[in-house]
């Protein structure tokens, strides 16, 4: 039996529930420390996915779905807090904090700082939680093949890029995929060709490969990085070849998930999201699309199991025959917490 390296995942990633109520300083409480990024979406109604991080700073937010800039929001999320997150009243965009709206947030624990990083060629500046593998890296660009200090001290399977003062696409590298090529978390395209993003070299232990794509390393672009790096009974990201079955196909993790994250890397598909919370009960897992502003589907997807997740479905979205599926999964509890323990996680 491999044992986890992390005992309580909740104390490193959590998915939390809310409901919007318009008003000024509404404290999200129950997230269990004081996350670096905050993942907001709107569940019942359409509405763009806001991401803000402790290293942009508070009021300042990115959308998964879309190209834009940076944007500064002063009435959106205001500050990162002990327990949770403080919103402003969201009356500029009504996307965070609307009035009776529910509300799903994704939060990740960084270092709560940051610390100057000059392991690569350009100097960045970085918040990594090397128990869990999780690291924001923000720097600018050169417009040159470079590299990039990503703090964690093992190497990322996973590193998400976005733009923050100009419109570009987020560019992803996912080590199932390869360093030859990139998957966009805005768009439903398969994964495409290019030595212009990761200069076809994989990540390190210190640093991770840019080229000179202007969409993670334009000539005086601040760009923003998250960063992930596998941990046993934590987290896990690979891939899985669909089968186009309602008895689909199972992915071993090690750990019951508390999110996942997939997407079709051969063909035109959403970037589809699940979480323990919403609704949280086999086969009912509803899910949300990263790329889109849809509102929260129902369809009956996967399962969420003790020791990975099973796909409930034959649709082409998230299980089509013959296709290679990535995912990213962060768990709820490991299947053996610790070596003291001999208590496994159970399903749902």
């Amino acid at each position: 039996m491999a044992y986890s390296t992390i005992s309580k995942p909740s104390d490193y990633f959590n998915t939390k529930l809310y409901t919007g109520n318009s008003t000024d300083n509404h404290a999200i409480t129950g997230v269990n420390f004081q996350p670096d990024l905050v993942w907001i979406k709107r569940r019942n109604q359409a509405a763009n996915h806001n991401l803000f991080d402790a290293v942009r700073g508070a009021t300042k937010t990115i959308k998964s779905n879309l190209t834009n800039a940076e944007a500064t929001v002063a009435d959106t999320l205001k500050s990162f807090d002990s327990d949770g997150f403080t919103l402003g009243d969201d009356a500029t965009v009504g996307e965070v904090n609307p009035n009776t709206y529910t509300m799903a947030s994704w939060n990740w624990l960084g270092a709560n700082g940051t610390a100057s990083n000059t392991d690569g060629s350009i100097t960045s500046t970085v918040s990594a939680n090397t128990t869990s593998g999780f690291s924001i890296v923000s720097y600018t660009g050169t417009g040159a093949n470079a590299t990039v200090g990503h703090g964690l001290g093992s190497v990322p399977k996973v590193v998400m890029v976005k733009t923050r003062s100009g419109t570009g696409n987020w560019i992803n590298y996912h080590s199932s995929v390869g360093n030859t090529k990139y998957l966009s978390l805005n768009q439903t395209n398969s994964a495409g060709t290019t030595n212009q993003a990761w200069n076809d070299t994989s990540p390190t232990n210190q640093v991770f490969s840019l080229g000179n794509s202007s969409e993670v390393n334009g000539n005086g672009t601040t760009m923003i990085a998250y960063c992930f790096a596998e941990k046993k009974g934590y987290s896990k990201f690979g891939s899985y070849v669909g089968n186009a079955s309602t008895n689909g196909t199972f992915i071993y993790t090690g750990f019951k998930p508390a999110l996942v994250i997939l997407k079709d890397s051969t063909s035109v598909s959403n970037w589809m999201i699940y979480d323990n919370k919403r609704e949280g009960y086999n086969v009912d897992n509803d899910h949300l699309k990263i790329n889109t502003s849809d509102a929260e589907g129902t369809s009956d997807d996967l399962d969420i199991l003790s020791n990975g997740f099973k796909l409930r479905t034959s649709g082409n979205g998230e299980n089509k025959a013959n296709a290679t599926f990535i995912y990213m999964a962060f768990a709820e509890e490991p299947l053996v917490a610790n070596v003291s323990s001999s208590i496994p996680a159970t399903a749902r």
